[in-house]
């Protein structure tokens, strides 16, 4: 073979070239967790509910997590009692990721709580009997969610088929725990 047929000539992908080659390629329909893990693009959309505050971009692209993205996303998840920013579990984005594209939602989700620092918990565990001495939220590893335009029994339900950590409903506050920990259902 001749050096002339032996180049490899770099392609140039621009961003958003990019961008649009991985929104064609991404799974649009209910998939198991690990095909949505397989996808070019993993994207979220969340609304704090607290602060007021949304975030809405890929956060993983082409094989890595974008830490501009990953730091977007954790200052809306942060304990907005303290401010304080940790952090984020990224298999908790992707569990979320993959539970929206389960449910087949287009809908961002609204957070009613993401990290919470110590201090946080334990005034919240004082103050009820349904708040972990040793929560996963303080972690980074826990959020508490619902998604417009889903019966929040069935994003319960979904979260719970994954089987891909702790899934709790709550529906007199009207949401539901989510996180990567051990998996166990109430």
């Amino acid at each position: 073979m001749s050096d002339e047929h032996s180049v490899i000539k770099p392609i140039n992908l621009s961003r958003r070239r990019l961008l649009k080659a991985s929104l064609a390629s991404s799974v649009l329909a209910v998939t198991p967790l690990s095909r949505v893990w397989a996808t070019n693009e993993r994207s979220l959309s969340l609304h704090n509910l607290h602060t007021g505050e949304r975030v809405s971009q890929p956060y993983w692209m082409a094989g890595n997590y974008l830490p501009e993205s990953l730091s977007a996303i954790n200052t809306v998840l942060r304990d907005h009692r303290s401010g304080e920013v940790y952090p984020m579990d990224p298999d908790l984005l992707d569990l979320l990721s993959a539970l929206q594209q389960r449910v087949g939602s287009h809908q961002g989700y609204e957070v009613i709580s993401g990290y919470r620092s110590p201090a946080s918990n334990a005034m919240l565990q004082k103050a009820s009997s349904g708040v972990a001495k040793r929560s996963l939220h303080m972690q980074g590893k826990a959020i508490d969610i619902r998604l417009p335009g889903t019966r929040l029994a069935t994003l319960h339900g979904a979260a719970k088929k994954m089987q891909s950590g702790g899934v709790g409903l709550y529906t007199a506050s009207n949401f539901i725990h989510v996180d990567t920990g051990n998996v166990r259902y109430w």
